[in-house]
């Protein structure tokens, strides 16, 4: 069984390993052969979830990826796929056998239409799937656990200018939102599990990164996103938001940061980073609509002319957002941008990130998005040469 699993593992993305959790004998450890340390990752196909399995690949360490959707990518030797829902316990606790540090980044409601779900729907996965998650560190002992939080656990609507770790929690009866209500219950669960005993005598061990808006290669989400509202809103005109600024995290930086918060929960470290919250940025802070800009003249367009005061684009999504509830019943529609969006283009909200690079020794890397773009349109003309839909 081990050979044939081995054998699979090296074919093609056309044949991906899936394993749905129905057979009671598939043993994570067996599929992993020799890799040293083995971690599992929630949410794992995403694209975060993705970039963190093939650098923790590159440091010798197996990894399970756990999601409801088969990857996109082609599985990286060494990564094995777990087919199942974070909120169903028997599963996640068959997927995690073997396992020593759980990465939980799955979360559901984040953007565009997902952000107008119901409360009940996000939350089963954000707090239930994470219930879950802490239940199966307790019963399997697995001592790390990190959490893929996100600055909207601080940032409700009010300007922040380089903030920190001190910083409240937003009130949840103040967040504007049912996903940064879930995010902020979910992360303070999470932190409060730190220092619980396992049954093998050893202490779990907790931390939560919060991270801005991701970019970089592969992206299919942010940027793809931000060419169709170019295309399809913004060609002519755009909007006047200087004076406002927020932060973005490059993929590359982000995965570095989980890779050092593992380390600093072990006894090496001290377990410095146990019990602590990072926010995790490029330590850089940009104007939204100006560092989108670049997209124009990637996309071989002008620069608008007319530009408007930023709370015209308040006031249109205000009322895009009340035609959707009008009309969802009936007609499938889904606004551009959504009214919390808006907020945080209209809105400074900024981070320091020197806790990090004093606990964890982070230090992010200068990228650029016009690499990013450059990069997505050079994906994008060859999956259409090849006939294929645009990744």
């Amino acid at each position: 069984m081990f050979r044939q699993h081995k054998d699979v593992l090296q074919r093609k993305s056309s044949e991906k390993v899936i394993h749905r959790g129905e057979a009671s004998d598939w043993r994570i450890p067996r599929q992993m052969g020799s890799l040293g340390p083995k971690a599992m990752i929630t949410g794992g196909t995403g694209y975060s979830g993705f970039h963190l399995c093939r650098v923790l690949l590159q440091e010798g360490i197996g990894v399970v990826l756990l999601d409801r959707h088969e990857p996109k990518w082609e599985l990286p030797k060494g990564a094995v796929f777990f087919q199942a829902d974070v909120c169903d316990y028997e599963k996640v606790f068959q997927a995690s056998e073997g396992i020593d540090t759980i990465y939980h980044l799955a979360s559901f409601g984040m953007s565009g239409g997902e952000q107008l779900k119901k409360l009940k729907e996000i939350d089963s996965i954000n707090v239930g799937g994470t219930k879950v998650i802490i239940d199966v560190c307790k019963s399997r002992n697995i001592s790390r656990l990190i959490y893929g939080s996100s600055v909207i656990v601080i940032f409700g609507g009010d300007p922040i200018e380089d903030g920190d770790e001190t910083l409240p929690y937003y009130p949840l009866e103040k967040q504007p939102d049912n996903y940064s209500k879930s995010k902020t219950i979910a992360e303070q669960m999470i932190l409060a599990a730190n220092g619980a005993p396992l049954q093998d005598g050893e202490t779990l061990r907790t931390c939560a990164l919060r991270p801005p808006g991701i970019y970089g290669p592969g992206d299919n989400k942010h940027i793809s996103r931000f060419i169709k509202i170019i295309q399809g809103y913004l060609l002519y005109v755009t909007f006047d938001t200087m004076g406002t600024w927020t932060n973005w995290v490059h993929i590359y930086n982000l995965t570095q940061a989980y890779l050092l918060a593992r380390r600093a929960l072990t006894a090496e470290r001290n377990f410095i980073a146990s019990g602590q919250a990072y926010f995790i940025n490029d330590g850089e802070k940009i104007n939204f609509f100006k560092w989108t800009s670049v997209l124009y003249e990637k996309l071989g367009h002008l620069k608008p002319r007319l530009v408007l005061p930023g709370y015209f684009l308040k006031i249109i999504v205000t009322l895009l957002e009340h035609l959707y509830w009008l009309l969802h019943p009936i007609f499938h529609f889904i606004p551009f941008l959504t009214k919390r969006e808006v907020g945080h283009i209209l809105v400074t909200y900024t981070f320091r990130i020197d806790k990090a690079r004093k606990q964890l020794g982070f230090h992010p890397k200068k990228y650029s998005l016009a690499e990013v773009v450059d990069d997505y349109l050079q994906r994008k003309s060859m999956h259409e040469d090849k006939g294929n839909p645009s990744p």
